[in-house]
């Protein structure tokens, strides 16, 4: 079987740094890896405990709180990696809000959709839940005194 051999080296020559620079990267990498895992550790725990912590009603529907931590803590971890392994951490202030600008409006358009509209339907939901068992309670009542409602006739008699 033969090698497939081309005309480009390898990328450990092409790199053209120092050892040094070569441990530096390294920690850098590694760093933002146990960032990474500390944010994602915490989420795990704020899951795992949210009830106990009141950040989860009897129903388990989650609390507008919990949505805002869950969001922000994910934010946060797309704005490290966004600045460690897309290097704009080290770049122009211009540069860097010409790229990220836009994301945050769509991130904030996305965090309205999230939080306002999934409200607006729980809100309603609960709202027509509670019309309905008034309606029905309303019904029984009339069931338990015997009266029945006699349609209005169009016309008097007099």
């Amino acid at each position: 079987m033969s090698e497939f051999h081309d005309d480009y080296p390898q990328y450990e020559f092409m790199a053209h740094h120092s050892e040094e620079a070569g441990v530096g990267i390294r920690r850098k990498l590694w760093n933002v890896f146990w960032i990474m895992l500390a944010v994602t550790i915490v989420e795990l725990i704020i899951g795992s405990f949210a009830l106990k912590m009141g950040l989860l009603d009897a129903e388990r529907h989650s609390s507008l709180t919990l949505k805002v931590i869950f969001i922000g803590l994910t934010l946060g971890k797309a704005f490290f990696i966004v600045f460690s392994f897309m290097h704009l951490g080290g770049e122009k202030k211009v540069l860097k809000w010409t790229i990220l600008a836009p994301y945050m409006v769509f991130i904030m358009y996305l965090v309205f959709i999230i939080i306002g509209e999934a409200n607006y339907c729980g809100v309603h939901k609960q709202k027509m839940d509670e019309l309905i068992v008034k309606q029905k309670m309303d019904l029984n009542q009339k069931a338990l005194s015997g009266k029945k409602e006699e349609p209005e006739a169009e016309g008097k008699k007099e």
